[in-house]
Formats: structure tokens, sequence, C-alpha cells
């Protein structure tokens, strides 16, 4: 990866590179020098950002990395092609081009998806997978689109071919700062003002919302793939889910699709935006996991991760 000067706001710690994978360049953050790779997957309405007070915790123990997905932050936007299937094989050649092994893959809210098709695809990239606040289509996705019940109108907007990308240019501040973060989010003071300028930055460039349209179209064109790939390739690794606000949205979508051992974890008093809400208490989730994880695997071998129970390798349920 190529070092760069950061294009927008930054922590102490980290370094901002460039990676020419796939086709397109992706902006990428790195910290820690030390334990096995952590790679970070946002949601929406997030960047790489939506990391900044985990990925300190984090990379203490870990190298971790976190980057922001075609289409999304400072990553290129340009071209036409951001399906699900695109973004996975962005994450494959993005581990590849890092070249630091297998990856404990976290992934927040929608892109749930495309974690899960990275690694169902490349079962060798992925040591354990950890899904925040998240679903998959046909094992509860769907839902979110429909008004008539909880869910909300934005799910269908945003998955709309072009129409984010014709409305919402110059009105990025009133829906951002206006009605996401203050509709997703249940903790005073945890998101900025500085932290929303920041968002707005990226989701006010040139053809910003073209990753956006992608990761929720993805729900629309799916028809029965993913369930049909989670009955061929279900994931093989440890599975945690954490579930904040929508407990246990999160753990009924994930737990069908998982093969090997599965944890929960609950972690109260937050609302949807997991990461930024209650860093202190998902890193500790997730360090707990990861470790059991390793653990296994010094135990057994990196190349023989046998289904085990939760108590063995997952996190179990737990509330944090």
């Amino acid at each position: 990866m190529t070092p760069i000067t950061p294009a927008g706001a930054t922590i102490a710690g980290v370094t901002h590179h460039r990676a020419e994978v796939n086709g397109t360049d992706l902006h990428v953050v790195s910290a820690g020098t030390s334990g096995s790779p952590i790679l970070l997957v946002h949601g929406w309405p997030e960047t790489w950002w939506a990391f900044r007070s985990l990925i300190p915790l984090l990379a203490e123990t870990h190298r971790v990395y976190a980057l922001d997905l075609r289409g999304f932050g400072d990553s290129s936007n340009s071209g036409s092609d951001f399906t699900q299937q695109v973004l996975a094989d962005d994450l494959h050649s993005l581990v590849e081009h890092i070249g630091a092994g297998a990856v404990h893959l976290v992934s927040q809210d929608i892109s749930g998806g495309v974690a899960f098709e990275f690694a169902t695809s490349h079962p060798g990239d992925v040591l354990s997978f950890t899904a925040i606040e998240s679903s998959l289509a046909g094992f509860g996705l769907e839902l979110l689109a429909d008004v008539n019940a909880f869910g909300s109108w934005h799910v269908g907007f945003l998955g709309t071919p072009g129409i984010p990308s014709m409305l919402l240019p110059g009105h990025e501040r009133e829906l951002l700062e206006g009605w996401a973060f203050p509709a997703m989010s249940a903790t005073d003071g945890a998101i900025s003002q500085a932290d929303l300028d920041e968002f707005v930055r990226t989701y006010s460039r040139p053809n910003a919302w073209r990753g956006t349209e992608g990761l929720y179209r993805a729900l629309f064109t799916d028809k029965g793939a993913t369930r049909a790939r989670a009955e061929t390739h279900p994931l093989s690794v440890p599975v945690l889910a954490v579930d904040g606000a929508n407990h246990p949205f999160t753990a009924e979508s994930f737990r069908p699709v998982a093969a090997g051992s599965f944890g929960t974890a609950h972690i109260e008093g937050v609302g949807h935006l997991v990461a930024q809400e209650a860093p202190g208490a998902l890193a500790s989730v997730v360090l707990d996991f990861v470790g059991r994880v390793d653990g296994r695997a010094d135990e057994t071998g990196a190349g023989d991760r046998p289904a085990t129970s939760t108590d063995e390798t997952g996190a179990g349920d737990r509330t944090a």
C-alpha cells in the first residue's frame, strides 16, 4: 500500500494508504504492529471514520485495518459497478494486497452482505467473522424495507438506482445531521459536530452516492442468491453476532448461515451505531472473541479450525 496524506480527519497512531486493487483505488488506514490482523468494514451512513475510537483499542494488541468501501469516503467512486460481488472482490484483493495473511473480519450494518459474500467466496482469507447490527438478504434484511412493519423508508430510497445521486447532492448535511445520525444513535455526545462534518465532507464528493446505491440495491436484486449461497457455502469460521438497539436481530439473521461455532453479544444502552456509541464495550467483546479464536488456532494449527462449541471459540451469549 502507498502511504498518503489524509484528505480529511485522522487520529493519532494511524497511517493512511492508497491501495490499487481490483480495478479501483481504496483508501485504507492501518494501526498496530503486532498480533493477528483485524479488518473493519463500515456501514451506512459511515466511512472508516466510524471506527475512530475503536481502532486504538484494538491496535494495542492487533494489526488493524479499516477501509472506505468502493464508492465511499476517500476511495474511488468512478465507474458504474458497485455490486455486492464487486465490493466483496475488493476485500479479497485488499487482503492479498496487505499481505498480512487471513484476517478477523468485522462488518457493520448494511456491509454484512458484502462481508458474507467475501468470507464465503474466499474462506482462506478469513479467521473469524463478526457482524455488528447487521443482517442478510433472505434472513431478515428485507424486513427493513417494509415500512408497514418496523422498516424504514430510506432502505428502498437508497436502493433505487440513480435516485440518491439525483436528489441528495446539496442536501447531505440535511440528511445525515438532520435525520440519519439522530435517528440511529441513542448516545448523547457519541457523534460530535466535528464527526458530522467529516461524514458530510465525504458524502458531499462528486458521485458520492454510488457506493450507497450499490449496497442497498443488493437487497432488491438478491432474488434468493444469498440464501442459496448460505445453503452451499455457510460460514465455516467462528461467528460472533453483536447487537445493540435491534437485539436480537443480528443473532437471528446470522445464526442460520454459520456452520461452525456461533456466539452472540448484546451491548445495552446504545442505538444502531455501536462502534461509535460504545467503542470500549465493543472492543472488549471483539478482543475476547478473536483471542479465543487465535487461541484455538494456536492449539490446532492455523489450517485446522474444527467446528466447536460456542464456549470454546465463540464469545458465548453475553451482555456488555
